[in-house]
């Protein structure tokens, strides 16, 4: 695992909450109809912000992998000791990931993110995903 990378929320109002995650200095990466993720510039950790309409996901928090093969051996060594995970999904802005709960019923994602970072389809550079930095010792 490279970090913990985003957070996702409901929220009533998208065009409220996309103001107020701006005024805080995060950048609007992927703008959709039920959807909205903002990043920091200068890490890429991000917020999802989901709709009441959104359906795909409900709040959790993600884990981020630079490795997408990682991704694969986490969710079978989970599933080898029980827990209960989804499949993997590719996703259309080039990340893959599978979502499961903790034993105390939380909700998280484990994400694939290129080394490139993840794209925007609102014309915004990429934040290039942080280096992965090998364990001290």
């Amino acid at each position: 695992m490279t970090r913990l990378g985003h957070v996702a929320v409901r929220v009533q109002d998208m065009e409220r909450a996309k103001r107020f995650y701006a005024g805080l200095g995060l950048r609007l990466t992927w703008d959709a109809q039920d959807w909205a993720y903002m990043q920091a510039p200068g890490n890429g950790d991000g917020i999802a912000l989901l709709s009441p309409s959104y359906t795909a996901a409900g709040p959790h928090f993600a884990f981020h992998f630079s490795d997408r093969a990682e991704v694969e051996v986490v969710h079978d060594r989970l599933e080898a000791e029980g827990h209960r995970v989804g499949p993997v999904h590719d996703h259309r802005d080039g990340t893959a990931s599978f979502y499961l709960q903790d034993p105390e019923g939380n909700w998280l994602e484990m994400l694939y993110e290129p080394a490139t970072g993840i794209p925007s389809n609102v014309g915004a550079a990429a934040i290039p995903a942080p280096i992965s930095l090998a364990p001290a010792g």
